[in-house]
């Protein structure tokens, strides 16, 4: 027999959907972080470009992370906020001290393609659970982020 929760989705399914977004929290503050390193590290001639382009990353990786945690608490679950669960849980790669252009794109390249792969399994799980507004949710950052994936390949003059 289900049980219902009081927006209507069954507490089992809810339990591990918010499991999962968990794990894409982690995985976003990590993915946030990188973006801010590059973003103060970066140099060369590609910088006044670049350095803009990370912050507009950040600025909404930023905007994503508390979509995320405001999602997990209306699935009645509780928000990982802690560096030491996000780095333990994290798959996106880490990158520390880099300054290079190509090395700084290819690290958002990596990290959204790991990022693309959490979101993939969460929609697939959301649809099963008749959870619309994780759905959607998740739609709207594959969307976005396959789009981002697209064009830091171009600049690295590559295909997807």
């Amino acid at each position: 027999m289900k049980t219902l929760n009081s927006i209507g989705l069954d507490t089992h399914k809810t339990k591990d959907l918010a499991s999962d977004l968990n794990n894409l929290l982690a995985n976003f503050q990590i993915y946030y972080q990188n973006l801010r390193g590059i973003h103060w590290n970066i140099k060369g001639k590609r910088f006044f470009d670049l350095h803009v382009k990370f912050e507009e990353l950040y600025t909404d990786a930023n905007l994503k992370v508390d979509e995320i945690a405001e999602r997990i608490l209306t699935l009645g679950a509780t928000p990982l906020h802690t560096f030491e669960d996000y780095t333990t849980k994290a798959q996106v790669p880490v990158g520390k001290n880099i300054s290079e252009d190509e090395k700084a794109v290819r690290l958002i390249v990596d990290s959204l393609t790991e990022l693309l792969k959490i979101e993939r399994d969460i929609l697939d799980k959301s649809g099963d659970a008749n959870d619309e507004g994780t759905n959607s949710m998740m739609s709207d950052f594959i969307t976005e982020q396959e789009k981002t994936v697209w064009m830091m390949k171009a600049w690295l003059g590559e295909t997807v």
